[in-house]
């Protein structure tokens, strides 16, 4: 099952990390797993988001379903768990394509996995390869970069998530180009702009804001993020529809379609229940009776 992703809360204060988004059950942070999220360093933040760390020690017996609902972005990874992850044996470096359904993961012994959440473009810098032949897919990272089986090695040897995340610092750092590429400069604005916009509703809306044409657009995203302009467009009104409800279980959920951009209540409920797997109103009953971490 592909990618942590947004399993990110932000833990150290000052930090220049934005908060997170996309976690279905934050009831669970805290009683269940530690996370943590950090700002890559500078010259790598141009490429790397953040970092992000997840820490879980369960008893034996227990296991605890944990969901996400993933944003636009891949990811590289180091991981050790008492059982395989992601169908991989522990411990690994893997790259987590963009994950176009919900993560849904089940948590059971111990384990600690840390993150470098890429921004769009990032892989096709870093490795010269197109991201969409990893969406939806986990792959080991020596597939991309064939020493990452001693990133591995030196990050797990490292305890601190600050000193973890400095030995990713330095291993992005060596493989940056000399020369900027201006197609993954225009896939992080496109990206970061439909994100952020409501207001677009329509492909040809994103192209001709950013001077492209739907063609260039569509090939834009595909090879640099991994999925479809369209589908970029509806993930950032479900991101918003999750924090919206989270913020207020009881807000009016046909008048958050129309704010988000929804023709009415019904589009919202079936693009919401794909993506989620419930509807938006049993998740709304849900944020305000949680269900007890392991119950």
């Amino acid at each position: 099952m592909p990618s942590w992703t947004e399993a990110t809360h932000d833990e150290a204060p000052g930090t220049r990390v934005p908060p997170a988004r996309g976690i279905l059950h934050p009831e669970l942070v805290g009683p269940v797993y530690r996370l943590g999220r950090y700002p890559a360093a500078p010259g790598v933040d141009e490429h790397v988001e953040h970092y992000w760390a997840v820490e879980w020690d369960l008893p034996t017996e227990r296991t605890q379903p944990s969901d996400v609902l993933s944003h636009p972005a891949l990811h590289l990874t180091v991981e050790d768990a008492d059982s395989p992850q992601h169908g991989v044996a522990m411990p690994a470096a893997l790259v987590h394509g963009v994950l176009t359904r919900r993560f849904e993961i089940t948590l059971r012994g111990s384990g600690r996995v840390i993150g470098a959440k890429l921004r769009p473009g990032a892989l096709t810098v870093l490795t010269g390869a197109p991201a969409h032949p990893l969406s939806d897919r986990v792959v080991p990272a020596r597939e991309l970069w064939p020493d990452a089986d001693a990133l591995r090695d030196e990050v797990l040897a490292t305890p601190r998530d600050e000193d973890r995340c400095a030995v990713l610092d330095a291993f992005l750092a060596a493989r940056l180009p000399a020369t900027p590429d201006p197609r993954s400069a225009t896939a992080r604005e496109v990206v970061a702009h439909v994100m952020a916009d409501r207001s677009l509703t329509r492909v040809d809306q994103v192209a001709a804001a950013h001077g492209l044409t739907v063609r260039t657009l569509q090939r834009l995203a595909r090879e640099h993020v991994g999925v479809s302009a369209k589908w970029l467009i509806r993930r950032g009104r479900l991101q918003d529809a999750v924090a919206d409800l989270q913020a207020d279980p009881g807000t009016d959920l046909g008048a958050l379609a129309v704010r988000l951009g929804w023709y009415d209540q019904a589009h919202l409920t079936r693009d919401f229940t794909a993506a989620v797997g419930v509807s938006p109103a049993r998740y709304a009953r849900s944020l305000r009776t949680p269900t007890p971490p392991g119950g």
